[in-house]
């Protein structure tokens, strides 16, 4: 099994040993190729379950935390004219927003992986992909993703699915 390659050329030994270090405190590690490769792998798996969730379950009845209603009433107040539908990278991560999402972030930060790097889709009509995905911090992920789903945003894929599997021939 130790020889079985699992992704990108990665095998199951070194997932292990990159779960290892994943562990392990970040100011421990300068630049490491092998667990920048682990946390890419990591974001990739958790967009694809994600993305594999809305498009088999309704989008409104997911619940992706025990606190999803305290992490949308504070979301939507503290970033009621964010456009969730077409993320704009820029207005997640420029000057003004990064001190709006810092204390955001930090009313979580007990929070077991809150600040996990995570993909998530810039145009919400889109799948997973490098020009429609860019990293943000799980939290962000949560709050966004829970606005679009309560939001109804998220529908579309869940709806696609369905039709996708119903025959419409006579």
């Amino acid at each position: 099994m130790n020889n079985m390659t699992v992704a990108n050329g990665v095998g199951a030994a070194e997932l292990s040993v990159g779960a290892n270090l994943l562990s392990r405190p970040a100011d421990e590690y300068g630049n490491d190729g092998k667990v920048e490769m682990m946390w890419a792998i990591k974001a990739y798996e958790h967009a694809e379950i994600y993305f594999n969730l809305i498009c088999s379950v309704d989008p409104k009845l997911l619940r992706l935390t025990p606190h999803d209603d305290k992490i949308y009433k504070e979301f939507r107040r503290l970033f009621p004219d964010l456009q969730i539908e077409a993320l704009d990278e820029e207005d997640v991560k420029n000057d003004s927003s990064k001190i709006k999402w810092r204390r955001f972030c930090d009313l979580y930060k007990n929070m077991e992986n809150y600040n996990f790097g995570t993909l998530i889709r810039k145009d919400v009509h889109g799948d997973y992909n490098e020009s429609n995905s860019f990293i943000v911090i799980r939290i962000q992920f949560y709050a966004i993703e829970l606005a679009r789903n309560r939001e109804g945003l998220n529908d579309i894929h869940f709806i696609n699915n369905i039709y996708d599997k119903v025959d419409f021939e006579p």
